[in-house]
């Protein structure tokens, strides 16, 4: 059955990735939209069969600096009220966490690089069961509150909050599954100010790449894959 998935992508690098050859497997349509460029409302944005909400180096809260954020999470909001398959990434899983009520706060700190998550009982129960130890690919220094009703899926020592779930069709992912080892030069251009000014060994990112860039690549399908087909289209409430 032919389905669309719509993606809201905030810079050009943090793209679908792995991602997208799953969708076009399974059937979809898949179309960008720019955030900051394009019209965002919710009108196109409860349109979609899918919608899958990326990264970006900006925070949810900073408004002020980019206006564009305030109806990116109000299409957001209107979306997650009817049920619709969603999928948030990062920033992406931020938005949605405001979208949902819950707070999202910068820390102070960041997690960049490849690191493992610990998955909690409902995590383990979840399609994230695939990443199991396998470290995945972590770049955020803000965090989110978990939303009310959401179950909370997998924790890292800094960030206790790395995933959540509301039902069947919202997923809210705070690390990075969708990124292609095969690109990741790509984020240490597009990334270096904040690098730099971290003093973050960037040898050691792209050495990680290359190391379990594989074995992720392959667990992070099946995480995506697992959801993805667990999905159920028409029924929506609100």
């Amino acid at each position: 059955m032919h389905r669309t998935a719509l993606a809201i992508r905030h810079v050009a690098f943090e793209d679908l990735g792995i991602i997208e050859p799953l969708l076009i497997e399974r059937g979809y349509t898949v179309r960008y939209l720019e955030a900051g460029v394009d019209a965002i409302d919710s009108a196109t944005v409860t349109a979609a069969d899918l919608l899958v909400v990326l990264g970006g180096p900006i925070g949810v809260y900073e408004t002020d600096r980019y206006p564009f954020l305030a109806a990116e999470k109000d299409a957001i909001a209107a979306r997650l009220r009817q049920d619709k398959p969603t999928l948030g990434i990062c920033l992406g899983a931020q938005l949605m966490a405001a979208a949902l009520g819950a707070t999202v706060t910068p820390t102070g700190k960041v997690e960049i690089g490849y690191g493992a998550l610990t998955l909690t009982g409902e995590g383990r129960a979840s399609p994230l069961r695939h990443v199991g130890e396998i470290p995945v690919l972590h770049w955020h220094g803000d965090q989110f509150a978990i939303p009310e009703r959401a179950s909370r899926l997998a924790e890292t020592a800094g960030f206790p909050n790395q995933a959540f779930a509301l039902g069947p069709h919202i997923l809210g992912l705070q690390f990075h599954l969708e990124a292609d080892h095969r690109q990741i030069e790509r984020w240490l251009i597009g990334h270096a100010h904040e690098l730099a000014a971290h003093r973050l060994d960037i040898a050691a990112i792209r050495a990680d790449a290359a190391r379990h860039g594989s074995v992720l690549e392959r667990a992070a399908r099946a995480v995506i894959g697992e959801w993805l087909d667990a999905l159920r289209f028409g029924q929506t409430v609100g």
